[in-house]
């Protein structure tokens, strides 16, 4: 028997477990140990076949929690095993394994007092974890504690922190796990547990040496080591990251003089997509594909072409080999950031170019331009229709056809501004150059005009301002009078239509009978005179309610304007007082 820890990816269930391999097992009673401790009793596995992957002969209910625990977790650490010889015995082995695991204390805590008294009597780690059972890694975490201040131990030992953190905190300097005991009696500060915990040490990242393409030679920079001797991290990401892409550029030319077709780095952190990409030998033209992950990993995909090279293989194509770009990303990006900066320091200073480069970009869109149309649906088909035939709509539809005119665009198109990049930002913005800054701004008030939110309380300080009057571009509809269904709310509007006392005199009438004398009098038939002009008092500027109910979001809108310009300014915001005026004062 050979004790060893196995990552849990290389291990299966075996179909001689003697619990099966299909049905799922209960981790009721084991899943809470599991998740505080970690595997205690080594599973006893044997090779199937391959000498990196195991299956398992006993132990099914502990890989099963440790799946739990990682899926829970985001990852596990390698799992004690017992790996089986030719003529061992499963059961024999695992009733031994749990009866050496019966004779140790289950606190970790005081398991690490009776290790740290061996060792004092000159027993080494190896001849401790072969009296117990255990693997060396689980004797030498367990000696590990002792580096841990007296306090996490007993934190630990209570059950206050997992063993995930615990191993963690053996990575950290005693000052480091102060910091990290004060961010823990903070209780408005966040302390960091579990697989978090290694990031917050690390300063980002965790990046382990194991990921290096390089000769660690080359790395001048501190390596953090846990107290175990297994895991070790680099300290300067930065450093780290420079000779790692030196490696990767060495890997990819290594590949291309051995004739592969081109090799591919993706961007860091950029993922690999196999469904995306369909298999193909060196010689019809299949690449190399590089990912790299932001934790250091280089995984390598020989092989591969895109579906849409695979259908034109398909139809008799011959794929052509790419020509490898001057530039590496790295240096693009170099020159592309540099570039950038140039030419937004002029930009800065020339508001005259700004403002087609600003009209181009509303009415396109880029990367980091999101600009959308107010929508004039309505909740029903009648409201939509009554506003696409307003009188306002008909004067904006006007300007937006001059607009497009200018533009060179369809006068039919719906809108100036764009969606989804469908416009040519370079000849827009030539196009612009060619006029001048007032029909410039005409065209830019358009795309405004388009752009501005329904309902919002910059309609209400544009309509202020603009001292728009609604009764010069609206007349009531039948839509308005339907919607109107309270009928305090209705009496009011009558007093406004026909006057008080007929309002009074129909206060207990129907919503539907005092509508219809609205109706006659805005439209002067059944004999009453017609009513010019009317607006209802939520549509005027400033607007205004019929009750004191409230729920009109245009006069709250505009309510809470007024207080915001009422507000005394800060003091910090006057301008300085003169010395004459302070005198006065």
């Amino acid at each position: 028997m050979e004790l060893k820890h196995i990552d849990i990816a290389c291990l299966s269930v075996s179909p001689a477990n003697m619990r099966g391999v299909k049905k799922q097992p209960d981790l009721t009673n084991i899943l809470p140990s599991v998740r505080a401790r970690g595997i205690l009793v080594p599973l006893i596995v044997r090779q199937n076949g391959s000498p990196t992957t195991y299956e398992i002969v006993a132990g099914k209910r502990r890989y099963h929690a440790a799946l739990a625990v990682a899926q829970e977790s985001g990852g596990i650490d390698p799992l004690p095993c017992a790996v089986m010889e030719a003529g061992d015995d499963a059961a024999a082995l695992e009733a031994s394994l749990i009866e050496n695991i019966a004779r140790l204390d289950p606190d970790e805590v005081t398991r690490w007092e009776s290790f740290t008294r061996l060792v004092k009597e000159g027993r080494s780690p190896e001849d401790i974890a072969l009296t117990f059972g255990l693997t060396s890694l689980q004797v030498k975490r367990t000696l590990a504690l002792g580096n841990l201040l007296p306090r996490i131990r007993t934190l630990y030992r209570n059950g206050h922190i997992d063993a995930v953190t615990v191993r963690h905190l053996t990575l950290a300097s005693r000052p480091r796990q102060r910091e990290w005991l004060a961010l823990l009696d903070d209780g408005s500060a966040y302390a960091p547990t579990g697989h978090a915990l290694k990031s917050w040490l690390m300063g980002g990242h965790a990046i382990a040496t194991g990921k290096a393409l390089f000769d660690l030679s080359l790395y001048t920079g501190e390596i953090i080591a846990d107290l175990f001797g297994e895991d070790s991290y680099f300290a300067d990401a930065t450093q780290f990251w420079q000779a790692q892409e030196d490696a990767i550029s060495a890997l990819a030319e290594d590949y291309r003089e051995a004739g592969w077709n081109d090799v591919l780095v993706l961007p860091r952190g950029e993922t690999f997509h196999h469904w995306e990409h369909v298999h193909c030998p060196k010689k019809k033209g299949g690449r190399i594909y590089i990912a790299v992950g932001h934790g250091g990993d280089v995984a390598v995909h020989e092989g591969y072409i895109s579906q849409k090279e695979a259908r034109r293989l398909e139809r008799g194509d011959v794929l052509e080999k790419p020509v490898r770009p001057e530039l590496s990303a790295p240096l693009a990006s170099y020159v592309d950031l540099h570039r950038h900066a140039a030419v937004r320091a002029r930009l800065a200073c020339a508001p005259s170019i700004a403002l087609r480069v600003m009209t181009a970009h509303a009415i396109s869109g880029s990367s980091l331009w999101r600009v959308d149309v107010a929508s004039q649906r309505g909740a029903t088909d009648a409201i939509s229709e009554s506003v696409e035939t307003c009188a306002s709509e008909t004067a904006f539809d006007r300007e937006r056809r001059i607009a497009l005119d200018l533009l060179g665009l369809d006068p039919d198109t719906p809108t100036v501004t764009g969606r989804g990049y469908d416009r040519d930002i370079n000849a827009l913005f030539a196009r612009l150059l060619t006029m001048d800054d007032p029909t410039v701004m005409g065209i830019l008030a358009v795309v405004m005009a388009e752009t501005l939110e329904p309902g919002s309380a910059m309609i209400e300080r544009l309509g202020q301002e603009l001292n728009v009057t609604m009764a010069s571009v609206w007349e009531t509809d039948n839509t308005l009078l339907d919607l109107i269904r309270d009928r305090e709310v209705m009496n009011h509007i009558l007093a406004d239509v026909a006057g008080f006392d007929i309002a009074e005199a129909h206060a207990r009438a129907t919503v539907k009978v005092q509508r219809g004398i609205v109706h006659d009098c805005l439209t002067g038939s059944s004999g009453r005179g017609r009513v010019e002009g009317w607006v209802p008092r939520w549509m005027q500027f400033p607007p205004s309610g019929y009750t004191t109910r409230g729920g009109v979001g245009s006069v709250e809108r505009a309510l809470e304007m007024s207080a915001r310009e009422e507000q005394p300014r800060d003091d910090t915001e006057l301008a300085p007082e003169t010395e004459p005026e302070r005198q006065a004062a």
